[in-house]
């Protein structure tokens, strides 16, 4: 074999690397015939690359080959995603390919989102895609909302503050600084109330103590006599109080009703008059005596006779 032979052989071996080694680095294998090619169009690419990876539950499963814009006029702006799945894992042509980023970091990748009903997806397929918000993506969108109402909460509150601005001139100022000045006096006097009603409280305390203590003990005491009160037969008392009771009220209805000497004195008349003349003759007898005994009673050693009585009149 002549030089020149080996040297083309050579170079085109090197050539074969060389092409091969690029479709390698692309993602794309040369060698491997079971790769199965795929396209997806995005209006976005949310940060996707070539050599990007493309998962199925999060197992690899291929790489993305290429982006390129889309050719049709009625879709300028979009871009044509072509991606390879080395995996001969099956899925219909339902299935969904997703966007996302692993990391808030990192890149994004491809997840296909498999869908087994229908038809399978084989190579040359243009399938459905979709893009997952990211973090930041999810962020950004809920604080513009956020944001506008911010921006009208300041506004409100320069409105406000334009508004207290005017209303507090000179005159409602100085009146301000008045009201403090006399709630300051104000909080002063009340502490000063405070102190003296805390001195009267520590002066009392003593007494306060030993009104407690009295208090303690009248308790005690009239626990002592209830249960003496508890202890003792009532109802033994209240039914003897209740038979002298009942006798009073008979000797009283005897007495109204005329029965027996008390009963008599209290209803009959001419026994009542009998008794205060006799009394009143008695009175008189008992005078009679006192002034002139000798009339009643004559006594006399010598046998002489006793005087007749002669009755003294009455002086007027």
């Amino acid at each position: 074999m002549s030089k020149e032979v080996k040297t083309g052989i050579v170079a085109i071996v090197v050539i074969a690397i060389f092409i091969w080694g690029y479709n390698f680095l692309k993602g794309q294998n040369l060698f491997d015939t079971n790769s199965r090619h795929f396209d997806v169009e995005y209006s976005n690419i949310a940060g996707l690359s070539t050599s990007s990876l493309v998962t199925i539950n999060g197992l690899k499963v291929g790489k993305v080959t290429s982006i390129e814009f889309n050719q049709d006029i009625a879709k300028k702006g979009h871009l044509v995603v072509s991606f390879v799945v080395d995996n001969d894992f099956t899925f219909s042509k339902k299935s969904v390919v997703k966007i996302y980023s692993p990391s808030p970091l990192g890149g994004s990748n491809l997840a296909i989102i498999p869908d087994y009903d229908g038809e399978d997806a084989v190579s040359g397929d243009v399938l459905k895609g979709e893009i997952e918000s990211s973090l930041f993506t999810s962020i950004g969108e809920k604080l513009d909302p956020l944001q506008s109402k911010l921006e009208h909460v300041i506004v409100s509150a320069d409105s406000l503050f334009k508004n207290i601005n005017n209303v507090l001139d000179v005159k409602t100022q100085n009146s301000l600084k008045t009201s403090v000045k006399t709630l300051e006096v104000t909080l002063n006097e009340v502490k000063k109330t405070m102190l003296s009603i805390n001195g009267f409280i520590d002066s009392t305390s003593v007494d306060l103590k030993e009104s407690l203590k009295n208090t303690k003990l009248i308790t005690e005491n009239f626990s002592k006599v209830s249960d003496t009160i508890a202890n003792a037969n009532i109802g033994e008392i209240m039914r003897k109080a209740e038979m002298t009771l009942s006798s009073a009220n008979s000797l009283l209805e005897g007495i109204h009703s005329g029965k027996g000497t008390l009963g008599l004195l209290a209803t009959d008349d001419k026994l009542y008059n009998n008794i205060t003349t006799m009394s009143k003759e008695l009175e008189n007898l008992l005078r009679e005596m006192k002034l002139n005994p000798k009339r009643f009673v004559h006594f006399s050693l010598f046998g002489k006779r006793a005087k007749s009585y002669t009755p003294k009149k009455e002086t007027e």
